[in-house]
């Protein structure tokens, strides 16, 4: 029997772009660069208005330890900086740079002949000096997850490659056509942690991709075990794959994964870290599924940070007659945008477009005390005791509960026969909690100062 987590769900795949390999996208003619890709501080312009750069350049330095700099997709003029439309929901600080065409490197990317030797320390700082944050959509500086304290020490390195939401297909495509890199990268992860056990997991709807990582660590120098996982979502939360292939279990909130001598890197982070570590890339593009079955010739795309979601539409075929929403990310866990024009950050792995079918949102029911959500939920929460609480403002109540512990998978609102928007719910409870926790801290700050 394969391994896997108690609890999940199994939404209907939707896998429409398995079989399309990663197309270039044209260069676009002009890049909206956020200054905040990342879960952190955001990081600080370095360029203004006028000024020339050129592809891979540095234009924003980080803010804080977490927090990363941000580097010109592309080579030409900046045009302009303020604030634009952002996938995270809200307008952000912009630097929009316009293309001139000739695509040039900035004169620091160079490869490094000797890459190989370089110790954990040059690792962590080429992985921040090329602006890296975790590309499976949570978007964590990754030289962050390089550096664990002393107490506590990384034994194991675990790369998902799981790719569990509907419709998206990047990473699998990327295990397809860059499996060398892949595991060149899940090394340099071990080395940089000194861990001594490195894993692959897949979800085996993937057979093509298990085989072939199988086969490159069978043929190659690479000391990596690579794990077939039942199909289930989600299966490539970082705390369900550790459950899954090491039986580990990840304590509540605050606790980490490093707290059980585990580390997660999505595998299209470890292409960017092998770019990082050898040719001292930025991460200046990537891979992103455009999907759905509102879009007429869904695609896999290798795209310019900054780059218009309108214009990967495009390349797309366009929308449909009938498209009625369009997300970032897939559709458990992505973010509805309210425009097309706002730019591909560093985790966005898939633009999907939604039908009116899909989008129709029916009227909330009352709770029939089923126990489905209870049954899916991974995180072994009461999803609607908390989202009840959290909807009559009984936020210590909630918290009580575990909200904070919910990771806004969606299963249990997908399983709700009463339609009940409960990861809705919680969500707005555990934004409430910290808001209270944050206020109080501050309260508690001034009385000492």
């Amino acid at each position: 029997m394969k391994k896997t987590f108690r609890g999940g769900t199994h939404p209907p795949e939707w896998k429409l772009t398995a079989e399309q390999p990663g197309e270039k996208l044209k260069l676009p003619e002009k890049v909206y660069v956020p200054i905040l890709q990342h879960i952190g501080a955001p990081a600080i312009p370095l360029v203004k208005k006028g000024d020339e750069v050129k592809k891979g350049q540095p234009i924003a330095d980080p803010g804080g330890f977490v927090s990363v700099p941000v580097h010109s997709p592309v080579s030409g003029k900046v045009v302009s900086i303020g604030t634009y439309p952002h996938a995270f929901g809200r307008d952000v600080e912009t630097i929009t740079i316009e293309s001139d065409g000739a695509d040039e490197w900035h004169e620091n990317i160079k490869e490094d002949a000797d890459w190989e030797s370089v110790d954990a320390k040059t690792i962590r700082e080429r992985v921040r000096n090329a602006g890296l944050a975790g590309m499976g959509g949570a978007a964590f500086p990754t030289h962050v997850k390089l550096s664990p304290p002393e107490e506590k020490p990384i034994n194991t390195v675990i790369i998902n490659g799981a790719e569990c939401e509907p419709y998206l297909t990047s990473d699998h495509r990327l295990m397809l056509e860059k499996p060398a890199e892949i595991l060149a990268g899940a090394q340099i992860v071990s080395k940089a942690v000194g861990a001594k056990r490195t894993f692959v997991g897949i979800e085996d709807n993937k057979p093509d991709a298990v085989s072939v990582l199988k086969k490159a660590v069978k043929d190659g120098k690479f000391d990596i075990k690579v794990v077939s996982l039942p199909v289930k979502y989600p299966q490539g939360a970082e705390k369900q794959l550790i459950n899954a292939i090491t039986g580990r279990e990840v304590p509540p909130p605050p606790g980490l994964p490093m707290d059980v001598g585990c580390l997660v890197q999505n595998v299209g982070s470890c292409v960017a870290i092998y770019n990082a570590v050898r040719f001292n890339k930025p991460l200046i593009e990537r891979y992103v599924t455009v999907s759905g079955h509102a879009v007429n010739n869904p695609v896999n795309l290798i795209a310019r940070i900054g780059t218009p979601f309108s214009e990967l539409v495009e390349a797309a075929g366009g929308y449909t007659k009938d498209a009625a929403k369009l997300l970032n990310g897939g559709p458990m866990m992505g973010s509805a945008q309210w425009t097309d024009m706002v730019p591909v950050i560093k985790g966005t792995s898939g633009i999907v477009v939604l039908n009116k079918e899909e989008a129709y949102i029916s009227d909330e029911q009352p709770c029939i005390c089923c126990g489905r959500c209870i049954s899916v939920c991974p995180v072994f929460l009461l999803p609607t005791n908390i989202a009840r609480l959290a909807e009559f403002e009984r936020f210590e109540d909630a918290e009580n509960l575990g909200a904070l512990e919910c990771m806004e998978c969606g299963s249990c609102t997908y399983v709700c026969p009463s339609k009940r928007n409960l990861v809705h719910h919680i969500r707005f409870g555990k934004t409430s909690i910290m808001a209270l926790k944050k206020k109080e801290a501050q309260q508690t700050k001034s009385k000492g100062a």
